[in-house]
């Protein structure tokens, strides 16, 4: 809008001013508008984009799907650790105990806030040790989704990817959960300083049986 016309306009010429806008005119005349349209702010990440692109970071995924092997059960709390790497304002974080159909949940606080007075926001944290030809569907975020009742917004870390149709679906329905790939784990991990694979073997070490084998709490 030229500035000029704002002069005229203060001066009593509205439309009648040569710098009247057009869209100004069209809405004077007819009521006619043209909405202002912004691109659209969803992202549905592709299978590709979930997952790393390099050999180094593929192999660190390959690792820490080998330290769980067996056991993938136990890769919640390492999930939640992966959380806090990518969340640091991530405060208390409870890991459940074996539900009944085998799934292992956490559920958690996350501070906002200054450090004198901060407030909690609740999330539930789900967790899948998943090869990356093993995508994320469905069932499993809907699982989440449900237990979100309580809680102000999810988590869902996965050493895989999340399935095109679950992804849309949850961006569609602005369900306010945080998806958590196989990428993601390995650009919080380096950005940690966990690069290669022997970092994060030792990395992986605080995670062993004994540590996993006893949950946090029942919540």
């Amino acid at each position: 809008m030229e500035r000029a016309w704002i002069v005229d306009v203060l001066d009593g010429r509205v439309a009648e001013s040569p710098l009247c806008p057009p869209e100004w005119s069209a809405w004077v005349e007819g009521r006619k508008y043209s909405p202002m349209l912004a691109p659209s702010t969803t992202v549905v990440r592709s299978r590709t984009e979930q997952l790393p692109s390099d050999a180094v970071g593929r192999a660190i995924l390959s690792e820490i799907r080998e330290a769980f092997r067996g056991r993938e059960h136990d890769f919640e709390p390492c999930a939640v650790e992966l959380w806090r790497l990518i969340a640091p304002a991530t405060g208390r974080c409870d890991v459940t105990r074996a539900s009944r159909d085998g799934g292992r949940d956490a559920v958690g606080e996350y501070v906002v806030g200054p450090a004198s007075d901060p407030i909690t926001i609740d999330f539930a944290l789900e967790a899948k040790c998943y090869t990356e030809t093993n995508s994320v569907g469905v069932r499993e975020v809907a699982r989440l989704i449900s237990r979100l009742r309580h809680r102000h917004f999810g988590v869902f870390v996965t050493t895989s990817h999340f399935n095109q149709q679950v992804y849309s679906e949850v961006r569609a329905d602005a369900h306010p959960i945080a998806l958590i790939s196989g990428r993601d784990i390995v650009e919080a991990l380096r950005a940690a300083g966990h690069s290669d694979v022997p970092t994060v073997r030792a990395w992986l070490r605080q995670f062993e049986s004994t540590t996993l084998g006893t949950p946090a709490s029942e919540v």
